[in-house]
């Protein structure tokens, strides 16, 4: 609540239970909302005459991006971690594409992406070398509503490249069943 902007004058004291869980994420952008989230609270807490502290629980209080938000603030942080992510390819530095595929039956959604992750390994070896393609993979909640949920992640460095080939796909002849749902998320804000 302290985070959705509510007003708390006597609130002196707040915890971030369990940060270890954005630390070390499937998703890259878990450490900068785990920054953005600090930032948040500290500036609630102690807003009245009294100062204002906030703890963090962590089995790693020497993380590196960690330390930094901490010593040197957000944004030696949001620097570091933009080090980080040109480092690894991952974006601002590249472009993802996420699949997610979800049925009654688990089989029948890993099929489909599995029909699509092989057709953009045809693409990849014939137009797009540096296409990444990760998965398919069970979905972080992998059953949700009596639903099966699958993912794959595909990855270029050139988001015209990344494009055409999703262009490309969607003229495709695949097979496409129709008791298997799928979307397709451009740049996905949350890889769950």
């Amino acid at each position: 609540m302290l985070a959705k902007g509510h007003h708390f004058p006597n609130v002196t004291l707040v915890a971030l239970v369990n940060v270890d869980s954005a630390l070390f994420s499937l998703d890259f952008r878990a450490e900068e909302r785990l920054a953005q989230l600090y930032m948040q609270v500290a500036g609630r807490a102690g807003r009245g005459a009294q100062q204002g502290e906030v703890l963090l629980q962590t089995h790693y209080p020497e993380h590196p991006l960690l330390q930094s938000l901490l010593k040197h603030g957000y944004d030696n942080f949001a620097q570091q971690a933009l080090a980080l992510r040109h480092k690894m390819g991952l974006p601002p530095f590249s472009s993802q594409a996420l699949f997610k595929a979800q049925s009654r039956h688990s089989e029948d959604a890993e099929q489909l992406l599995a029909q699509f992750a092989e057709y953009f390994y045809g693409v990849k070896q014939h137009t797009a070398p540096e296409l990444q393609i990760l998965g398919p993979i069970t979905a972080p909640f992998s059953k949700k509503a009596g639903q099966y949920r699958w993912q794959l992640l595909l990855q270029h460095p050139s988001r015209p490249i990344l494009q055409q080939v999703l262009n490309e796909f969607q003229t495709s002849e695949l097979n496409k069943p129709a008791q298997v749902r799928w979307i397709l998320d451009v740049d996905p804000l949350d890889l769950g």
